[in-house]
């Protein structure tokens, strides 16, 4: 059994404000005892699409590096939720999420497979595939806390993914995000506990919130980061705000008990 943390926090195109802030949290996650820390989608730049391929790192760059300092200085896990890790082309980079080790090494990356290309209105329309570069691999990493899953934001909606994970040998899923406001007011709960209902794992969710500076007025991330049991129980949700916490324990008892009361798996041919 361990305690988890997902941050929510507001990020704009300021790198330096928007590392300092997830700092101060994960500060505050390891001082309550938190053991997993993670942290919302684009955690070290949320601004315009092109801007964000300009100032694109590698995965040995600043960003990366920051990280791995914290996890090492609280002996933590800690997620980068996802960072602009550079691409192969100069037009394009990743939406790569991050795991590090309580020494600082990294144990896992992965690269957003599913991008968010929509036009549902004004307020909801975007075309990440102008300057992602999408993944094609689902990434499970093993560690002494258990199994992890990761995925990034718009993943949510394709359950195959999460299925995936699990017969990789998942047993907490990770979902860092950025919802948008309009979406996620009706859609971020629900799938959340879909995935963690259907996979019988905790899911782990750390989100944007707010209006975000230097992109467009009508950009807003609805937030609400959250942990979920495998029944489904919301175990915990952050307040609303630009710079919350979101904590609970982890006991992977409880996920051997939902797979052996309600055995699903065995229906998996796959």
């Amino acid at each position: 059994m361990f305690l988890a943390a997902t941050i929510q926090v507001s990020s704009s195109t300021d790198v330096g404000r928007n590392l300092a802030a997830i700092e101060a949290l994960v500060d505050r996650a390891a001082g309550y005892g938190a053991k997993f820390v993670a942290t919302p989608e684009n955690s070290n730049f949320l601004g315009p699409a092109e801007e964000k391929v300009r100032v694109a790192e590698p995965l040995d760059g600043p960003t990366c590096t920051a990280f791995a300092a914290m996890a090492k200085r609280h002996g933590i896990h800690l997620l980068l939720g996802s960072f602009n890790e550079r691409g192969a082309s100069p037009e394009r980079c990743r939406n790569t999420s991050v795991l590090f080790g309580p020494d600082g090494s990294r144990l896992a990356a992965y690269r957003k497979i599913h991008l968010f290309d929509v036009d549902h209105s004004e307020a909801v329309r975007a075309m990440e595939s102008g300057t992602i570069e999408p993944g094609d691999e689902h990434v499970v990493a093993e560690t002494p806390l258990g199994r992890f899953g990761l995925s990034v934001c718009y993943d949510l909606r394709f359950g195959d993914q999460y299925r995936s994970l699990v017969r990789k040998g998942a047993e907490i899923l990770c979902v860092p995000a950025a919802f948008t406001m309009r979406t996620g007011r009706d859609h971020w709960s629900e799938l959340l506990r879909a995935r963690a209902i259907e996979c019988q794992a905790f899911v782990i969710a750390p989100a944007q919130y707010g209006r975000h500076g230097g992109e467009s007025e009508l950009r807003e991330s609805y937030g609400r980061a959250m942990i979920v049991d495998p029944w489904g129980v919301v175990l915990a949700t952050a307040p609303d705000g630009p710079a919350g916490l979101a904590l609970a324990e982890i006991d992977l008892a409880r996920v051997a008990e939902v797979r052996k009361a309600i055995p699903v798996s065995k229906y998996d041919l796959r």
